[in-house]
């Protein structure tokens, strides 16, 4: 039977072979990319340090088949368990290359559903690095239900606990879906790479020849798809991202978002904003000044920096309150809306809705972006996804509108009449149905048409179309903007809104769930 110490002895000697992964070998392999770790060392670098305690450490795999049963995979090829990130609690897994490639299979997937289920229980975020040949093979149609599982619990945990996704190698096929079910997803640059099917398969059907990194890398993924939501230049970088996100967020839907000291000081005003909006109403400006002048310390975060462009989505803290901003950018295609920028706001305002995460709304938008490829792409279904998610939103909703406010992007842009609780414009905004230009082109058309000098009189319409509606007071006048303010006190009024909603509650019909338009 053997002494306890021996038995001790035996635990250390088998954990200690576990923990040499696929071998020094297959560890040197993984490390030759500069920047990438093993999954132990990714793990290790994502908790804090002594936190993290493996779970299912001696799993191993039960197939039988093309001579598997004869094959050692350590931890079956996945880390589990659960640790504390800047001393909250926090479920994991890391996949191991090192360990045949890191395929998944039976009881791979059951070690990941384990601590999926724990992390829901427990009501705690979850994070999953992503990193394997894809399915194993050799366990055929077990492999495809431990994907099929795994999606399940994806669907499940949305919306209930936070789900990250890192990709820090190879994610092909069914396992590109987990991620895609997941609220973010981090891709390493030149290291890893999403795809449904690859460039050899791509190839011998269509001909067409396409590099791995030009199919689904991570900038790919960043600029074009908009699949990912983050490009990292390495391991490392992409978890410090990983946990600088986290700190923003709750640990599931019933709490609500961290409260910390910033240090800035909430009545902080700026000049600056009173002269940033420019004379000329073509002329473009950063928004992305307007924000970091008005949120603590300037700081944001920001997913989807590289994908639609023309609108801005990213967290920020208020008085030391996480808060979502979405915010039209006037530097690109004039802060129009269009199918990609309505993609990316809408999902970005129902993962701030779904964790109890305040909104700030910043409009300068001139309308939605005109032509065929728009209409023929869908951008009333698309553009329909905004009105939908602001409409369905029962968090604190701020708006502040700064110049352009027109039309139906008017209300896309989470208006009075969308749910806002309180409404604020700049004495510089222009809140109408259209510009000033084309209202008087339609309006006066006959008077212009038959005037002496239809040049002279074109103008003259246009200034008085400006005069009574190119500005924030119609709104005003009529209840749909709470207070026109100057723009250096921005950053108070905004806080002192936020702290009086804080407390919002709204109920809305019981109901299953709506038919978004998707």
């Amino acid at each position: 039977m053997g002494s306890i110490a021996d038995k001790i002895k035996d635990l250390k000697d088998r954990e200690q072979k576990i923990l040499q992964m696929g071998g020094a070998k297959a560890v040197a392999k993984q490390k030759e990319k500069p920047g990438k770790m093993t999954a132990r060392e990714r793990l290790n670098c994502l908790f804090d340090p002594g936190t993290f305690r493996e779970i299912d450490m001696f799993v191993t795999h039960r197939c039988v088949n093309f001579d598997m049963q004869g094959l050692e995979i350590p931890s079956d090829g996945v880390i589990t368990g659960h640790g504390l990130v800047n001393g909250r609690p926090v479920f994991a897994f890391a996949q191991d290359f090192t360990a045949r490639a890191g395929s998944l299979g039976e009881m791979h997937a059951k070690k990941i559903c384990k601590v999926m289920d724990m992390a829901l229980k427990a009501g705690v975020p979850f994070v999953g690095m992503n990193d394997s040949g894809g399915a194993r093979i050799q366990e055929g149609v077990d492999a495809l239900s431990g994907y099929g599982q795994i999606f399940y619990r994806n669907s499940v945990a949305s919306g209930v606990i936070p789900q990250i996704s890192a990709i820090m190698g190879p994610t092909a096929g069914g396992a590109v879906y987990s991620p895609a079910m997941t609220d973010y997803i981090f891709m390493v640059k030149d290291t890893s790479y999403m795809f449904i099917t690859g460039p050899e398969v791509i190839k011998s059907v269509t001909g067409e020849e396409v590099s791995f990194e030009d199919l689904g890398g991570a900038m790919t993924h960043n600029e074009k798809s908009g699949v990912a939501h983050f490009a990292c230049e390495n391991d490392e970088d992409a978890i410090s991202q990983i946990k600088a996100l986290l700190s923003y967020l709750p640990s599931n839907n019933m709490e609500d978002p961290p409260v910390v000291s910033t240090g800035d000081n909430p009545g902080r005003t700026d000049a600056a904003l009173n002269t940033i909006i420019p004379d000329n109403p073509n002329q473009p400006y950063d928004m992305k000044d307007v924000i970091r002048s008005i949120v603590d310390n300037g700081e944001i975060f920001e997913p989807h920096i590289y994908y639609a462009q023309n609108i801005i989505v990213c967290l920020a803290r208020l008085n030391g309150r996480s808060i979502g901003i979405i915010a039209n950018q006037p530097k690109v295609l004039g802060g129009c809306l269009d199918i990609d920028a309505s993609d990316k706001a809408s999902r970005f305002i129902r993962f701030c809705d779904a964790f109890n995460i305040p909104m700030l709304t910043i409009a300068d938008v001139p309308g939605y972006l005109p032509g065929s490829n728009q209409e023929w792409g869908g951008i009333i279904r698309h553009g329909a996804k905004l009105l939908w998610t602001y409409s369905e939103a029962t968090v604190p909703k701020l708006l502040l509108v700064t110049r352009k406010d027109y039309g139906g992007s008017y209300l896309a842009m989470c208006s009075k009449d969308l749910g806002a609780d309180m409404a604020f414009a700049w004495p510089s905004a222009q809140i109408a149905v259209m510009g000033a230009a084309g209202a008087a082109n339609i309006i006066h058309r006959k008077d212009i048409k038959e005037a002496a000098d239809p040049v002279a009189k074109r103008k003259e319409k246009i200034e008085e179309y400006e005069n009574l509606f190119s500005n924030p007071y119609c709104a005003a006048n009529r209840g749909y903007i709470d207070a026109v303010i100057e723009p250096s006190g921005t950053r108070p009024r905004l806080i002192e809104a936020l702290e009086i909603m804080c407390g919002k509650r709204e109920l809305r019909p019981p109901k299953k769930h709506g038919n978004i338009p998707l």
